[in-house]
């Protein structure tokens, strides 16, 4: 139904959606009201004094005018109402619906060649209603409809009497209704459906257009500060080398021990930056490695351990073959951050990596001993700046992963477990992780 042209000035285009729908969905009623009123009363004056088929003009016209007066008070009610339901606009198609009848009463019953208006009030309230609701718009037209087959004032029509029409004529005539009203709710409810899944669709698609823009902006961000701190750290690192060599550094242990520690962890940084450079497609002479699964795995698991001050990693291999594979550093660090995020949840205990193959995935399953996500973090898991942690900038390490696990062609999600503690799934398609000559995504 088209959106009425002139809204009234009660409206305020900033109330939700469902309240805007109802009061708008009455507004449209309105104006189809006065269309039928309109209509009604040039066909009662037409057909009695031009056609000169006698009608009872009182009841007929007492009858629009009803439906004018009801017509009005709907019409303050959508001038006044903070929100209208679906159960007021089932209460006015139901109004409708009896005035039609009464109408049809007064003139000739199922002879009327208009007693098929039923289907316009089945036709908007499939539109504007739930299913349940317009079920029932058909279930009382077709009441009235059958009804209208016993009682009524006959119509004076030259050529046609009531008591021609005939039992079989008159059963085909409501089959006919029937079939019309009952399909004409089914497919308009079902293109209701198909475009509110299509509206889901695109509100999904907008909100990851938007987690995408952010996720550019962070890259830009953070390639520009790994420049940055490409040239203090290489400073940083010659020093160093040249304190190591000289004699008084030399003579002391525990000071060339330091200065060892400080060289590890500055190439740590430099390893870092370089990492960030190449997810943001600036690799500084470093790329992707072909590895298997098992290597990588053993890879990640020792890696981890040997940066992190945990106390350890428990680590589980459950049926996973030992393919090939290419490995990078978006991939890794994935994985890395949901490490580290069950590492934060409990200290005290180490987390658990449990990684199996099924259905032609990789799953790697990440658990925890804290205590677990609240409620309403497994329902905005992954999105960003959405963290229990307490600090600024919290949740970007899960924002991050979600979204290279989706470019991969995977997804990631979370759940409490029953027995204590948190878990994080992650599923990898295998062959999204296929080297080049078996996975077309890495060819170039």
């Amino acid at each position: 139904m088209p959106e009425a042209s002139h809204p009234p000035p009660a409206l305020d285009t900033g109330q939700a959606p469902e309240k805007l729908a109802g009061r708008n969905n009455l507004l449209q009623l309105i104006q189809l009201r006065w269309l039928a009123v309109a209509g009604q009363l040039a066909t009662i004056l037409v057909v009695h004094f031009v056609l000169g088929i006698t009608l009872p003009l009182p009841e007929m016209l007492s009858l629009l005018g009803a439906l004018s007066i009801f017509n009005l008070a709907c019409w303050l009610r959508s001038r006044t109402a903070p929100r209208v339901s679906d159960t007021e606009l089932l209460g006015g198609l139901l109004v409708d619906v009896s005035i039609l009848s009464a109408q049809l009463y007064c003139a000739g019953g199922v002879t009327n060649p208009f007693i098929f208006l039923y289907l316009l009030q089945v036709a908007v309230a499939s539109v504007m209603l739930r299913p349940s609701y317009a079920w029932t718009i058909v279930g009382v037209s077709s009441g009235c409809f059958v009804a209208l087959t016993q009682w009524y004032h006959p119509l004076k029509l030259t050529g046609l009497d009531a008591a021609a029409l005939s039992a079989p004529y008159i059963g085909g005539l409501l089959l006919c209704f029937l079939l019309n009203a009952g399909l004409l709710v089914l497919f308009i409810v079902r293109i209701e459906r198909n475009l509110r899944r299509r509206d889901a669709r695109l509100a999904d698609l907008r909100q990851r257009a938007a987690e995408e823009e952010h996720i550019v902006r962070m890259g830009l961000l953070a390639s520009g500060a790994a420049h940055e701190l490409g040239t203090p750290l290489a400073t940083l690192s010659v020093i160093l080398g040249d304190w190591s060599r000289m004699a008084p550094f030399a003579a002391e242990p525990e000071l060339r021990e330091e200065i060892e520690e400080m060289q590890i962890q500055i190439q740590r940084c430099k390893t870092i930056v370089s990492g960030i450079l190449m997810s943001a497609g600036e690799a500084r002479g470093e790329a992707p490695v072909q590895t298997t699964l098992h290597a990588f795995l053993d890879d990640l698991v020792s890696h981890w351990r040997r940066t992190r001050a945990a106390e350890g990693l428990h680590h589980e291999r459950v049926d996973v073959p030992d393919l090939p594979m290419i490995s990078d550093f978006a991939l890794r660090q994935m994985i890395d951050n949901v490490l580290d995020n069950a590492f934060e949840a409990a200290p005290h205990a180490a987390p658990r990596l449990i990684a199996q193959c099924e259905h032609e995935e990789l799953i790697l399953r990440v658990q925890d001993e804290g205590p677990g996500f609240a409620p309403g973090m497994i329902e905005r898991f992954g999105k960003p700046y959405q963290s229990s942690k307490g600090r600024a900038g919290g949740g970007l390490g899960l924002f991050l992963s979600v979204n290279v696990a989706r470019s991969l062609g995977g997804r990631m999600g979370a759940r409490n477990r029953p027995e204590g503690g948190a878990e994080v799934e992650i599923r990898l398609p295998l062959a999204a992780l296929a080297p080049a000559a078996e996975n077309p995504r890495h060819e170039h």
